[in-house]
């Protein structure tokens, strides 16, 4: 018995077809072939490119300059002419920089002792025991001297802090002092690089003429290859107006994406440029709009003491992130998707198979056709010791379920 067994592994087992002629099994097979088809060939290898091998990990550079002049003029500074290296933060040219549009400044600062701002909550007090001799204010300006400023009695006031004084003053914007920022340039060179396929390239436009860039400004059409981009069309094709953003600020995300079919050559890969707003949610209901943060400007008056003068920054900041990936013909992925679809064309013959045998009205008699077995051998005990050995090795036939193909009558 050991022995049989074993043989039995070199056995062959062949399928076995047979033809039903069932038209709307038939029919249903078809279109199961075909949708199949139909996504193999339109989505996986059209649509997806299939064929390709990819590499996504793009490396990247990005260098970035402005350029432009705006005037200001204020009763804290008086006329004031600024240039990309006084409103551009920071000014080496980074892939995330802040654009200065508005301010509000507090001048002539000097350390010594003043009372803190009504407005900071910890600063209050009735009396000398509420202004804890050297504690911090929290959220506040400075270290409390230990006194409490109060105009009488019966009023509540602030304490005294040692700190820059005055205080910053406390107020909002009423519309943007860098009036002609939005027709400042910035210029944005990215260099990309697949460093599977060893292929890197720019959006700068591979000229010889030195003129280019002082004249032309990006347009999808015209000019794909102009990295210059005017900061009012920026905020434009991101759907908002820059002067409503110049007063309190904003944030900017501009996405280059890299879509490189490397079969197609060097000349197929672009870059694609996409524009949206990054400091409000869907719904546009959020208390944090806007971008500001502050800085300081030390100078010295002629007795030689220091003084700094506080500025309240509001503008734009934007974020430039690249994407991308490149790709190219490959036997394996190729081979892959292929025999992926061979899988599914299988799937669809077992799935009309089970509708031919348990949906149809006729099912019993498919099933007679397709399964085949043999009952164990009736044969008579004989006294004879060999034909008792022959009895026994007549063992009952397993039965097997074998795949059926349909093809329409």
């Amino acid at each position: 018995m050991a022995g049989s067994c074993f043989l039995s592994l070199f056995d062959y087992k062949t399928e076995k077809y047979i033809v039903a002629k069932n038209k709307r099994v038939g029919i249903l097979y078809r279109l199961i072939q075909l949708s199949i088809i139909g996504y193999i060939i339109g989505w996986v290898f059209l649509s997806k490119k299939g064929y390709q091998e990819t590499d996504e990990a793009i490396q990247s550079s990005v260098i970035t300059k402005l350029k432009g002049v705006s005037i200001t003029n204020t009763s804290e500074s008086g006329v004031l002419v600024w240039g990309p290296e006084d409103y551009v933060i920071p000014p080496q040219g980074e892939a995330v920089l802040f654009v200065i549009t508005n301010f509000l400044e507090t001048p002539k600062q000097k350390l010594g002792y003043c009372a803190e701002s009504p407005k900071v909550l910890d600063g209050h007090c009735r009396d000398d025991s509420d202004c804890e001799e050297g504690k911090m204010v929290v959220a506040g300006n400075g270290i409390r001297s230990g006194r409490c400023l109060r105009k009488d009695e019966n009023s509540t006031g602030t304490c005294e802090i040692y700190a820059w004084c005055p205080t910053e003053r406390k107020s909002k914007p009423h519309g943007p002092l860098l009036t002609n920022a939005e027709n400042f340039t910035i210029y944005i060179k990215n260099f990309i690089q697949f460093p599977k396929f060893s292929f890197s390239k720019s959006n700068v436009l591979d000229t010889t003429d030195d003129s280019y860039l002082k004249n032309c400004r990006y347009d999808e059409e015209l000019h794909p290859y102009c990295p210059i981009f005017r900061l009012g069309d920026i905020t434009r094709r991101a759907s908002y107006n820059f002067q409503d953003m110049a007063t309190f600020g904003g944030s900017i995300g501009i996405v280059i994406h890299w879509d490189c079919d490397l079969d197609k050559g060097y000349s197929s890969c672009h870059p694609q440029y996409y524009f949206t707003r990054l400091d409000i949610s869907v719904s546009n209901k959020t208390i944090a709009k806007g971008f500001n943060f502050r800085h300081t400007r030390y100078y010295k008056d002629v007795a030689g003491e220091t003084y700094r003068s506080l500025f309240k920054v509001y503008g734009v900041r934007f974020n430039i992130m690249v994407h991308g990936k490149a790709g190219k013909f490959s036997i394996i992925p190729t081979a892959i998707n292929v025999a992926s679809g061979l899988a599914l064309m299988g799937a669809g013959a077992f799935f009309c198979d089970m509708v031919l045998l348990y949906l149809m009205k006729k099912g019993n008699s498919y099933r007679e056709r397709k399964f085949e077995g043999s009952a164990p051998s009736k044969t008579k005990k004989s006294t004879s010791e060999d034909n008792s050995v022959e009895d026994r090795k007549v063992a009952p036939q397993s039965r097997t379920v074998l795949p059926l193909s349909l093809f329409t009558a």
